[in-house]
This record gives C-alpha cells, structure tokens and sequence, in this order.
C-alpha cells in the first residue's frame, strides 16, 4: 500500500525542490559567469607600468588646473558658509 503524502508536506516539498532547483541554475550561472571573466581577464593584454600610461595624458597644464578648480568649487559648494569662509 502506498501512503500518500498530504497536500500541505507535498506543497512544502515540491517548494523546496523548486527553490534548490533555481539555486542549482543560478550557481551553474554564476559558475559559467566566472569562467568567462577569468577567460576575458587573461585574454586581456597585460598593462605595463600604469604611472607610464597616464604620463603626458594631460596635453594642456591649463586645462588640467580649471578642471582642479572647478572640482575644489563643487566640492566647497555643499559646505555651509561658517565652514567656507574659515577655510579662506
């Protein structure tokens, strides 16, 4: 004779498979997600010194010190006046 499981144990079972299922899927997902950036990371030419990249990026030194300013203006324009004008 087969006992047959009541709804309420079935309903929490098959949720329960569902759910190990899904998690199943998405480590497979996130297992193959990995690969590929490991694949893409070593495929990736390998930089040489970063300070050398960026040496000489910076055509114009009067620019470079507009953007600074403009930068330091943005940053003190959220700061209340007491804290500015302490600051000159």
């Amino acid at each position: 004779m087969i006992e047959m499981m009541p709804a309420v144990d079935f309903l929490h079972y098959s949720k329960i498979m569902l759910d190990e299922t899904t998690l199943e899927q998405r480590l497979v997902n996130l297992e193959q997600t990995v690969a590929e950036l490991k694949r893409l990371l070593i495929a990736a030419p390998t930089p040489s010194n970063w300070l050398e990249k960026v040496t000489g990026s910076i055509s114009d030194e009067q620019v470079f010190l507009q953007v600074l300013e403009y930068g330091e203006s943005l940053r003190h324009a959220d700061r209340p006046t007491d804290e500015t004008s302490d600051q000159t």
